[in-house]
């Protein structure tokens, strides 16, 4: 599986959906990374997340799917106390790929009824799940919503994934500007446990800082 950087070319053909913050980020003094986190919130994770983000100062955006916000509300007012940005993830973690495009907003409106509206006046996030989601489905969103993707996928969510190779890549490609996908889901424990301190660690030591979308 091919992990890591976005290339050019899909930006270019959606060029309506958020992939990086490069034009934001002209100035080369103004080193920002934009840390984000899907599909929490979760008790065997996201306690973890907030704890480190909090110990480097770093603040991060959270694309949360609405079943956990249900499930866990007193982990959700965490994230939201901790100052991080908050995204919807749709209500159950749907691919849009496979999903009647009128299921699929009915969905990710029954999320957002969950979520703080505390972002006016900045458009709402909106993260699809997998990365899949259909040329109608963005026309119906884009006026509702900023619809976010990433420029360097991790690939924290690979089990079998080696650890210092996703840090290593994950390093490798970061400038000024770059949105992380990160994952706070169990099957992302192993390696974000491992990579997110020491990838924030490594670009503090930069003068870098992490800042929300």
């Amino acid at each position: 599986m091919n992990f890591f950087k976005t290339p050019s070319l899909l930006k270019h053909i959606y060029p309506s959906l958020t992939w990086d913050k490069f034009q934001d980020t002209n100035d080369l003094e103004q080193k920002k990374i934009y840390l984000t986190f899907d599909d929490g919130p979760i008790p065997e994770l996201t306690p973890w997340v907030l704890q480190t983000l909090k110990s480097w100062h770093a603040h991060g955006t959270f694309f949360c799917v609405g079943n956990n916000v249900h499930q866990y509300p007193e982990l959700y007012q965490a994230v939201k106390d901790g100052n991080h940005r908050i995204g919807n993830h749709t209500y159950n973690h749907l691919n849009g790929w496979n999903t009647d495009n009128f299921l699929y907003l009915k969905n990710i409106l029954k999320c957002e009824k969950l979520l703080s509206s505390s972002d006016k006046p900045k458009k709402k996030l909106f993260r699809p799940p997998y990365g899949k989601i259909k040329l109608k489905q963005i026309q119906q969103l884009l006026p509702r919503y900023q619809i976010v993707m990433w420029d360097i996928l991790s690939g924290d969510f690979d089990p079998n994934f080696n650890q210092e190779t996703c840090l290593e890549r994950c390093i490798q490609h970061t400038r000024p500007g770059t949105i992380v996908i990160f994952h706070d889901n169990y099957k992302a424990q192993k390696n974000l446990t491992y990579v997110l301190p020491r990838y924030i660690e490594h670009f503090t030591k930069q003068d870098y800082s992490f800042d929300t979308l």
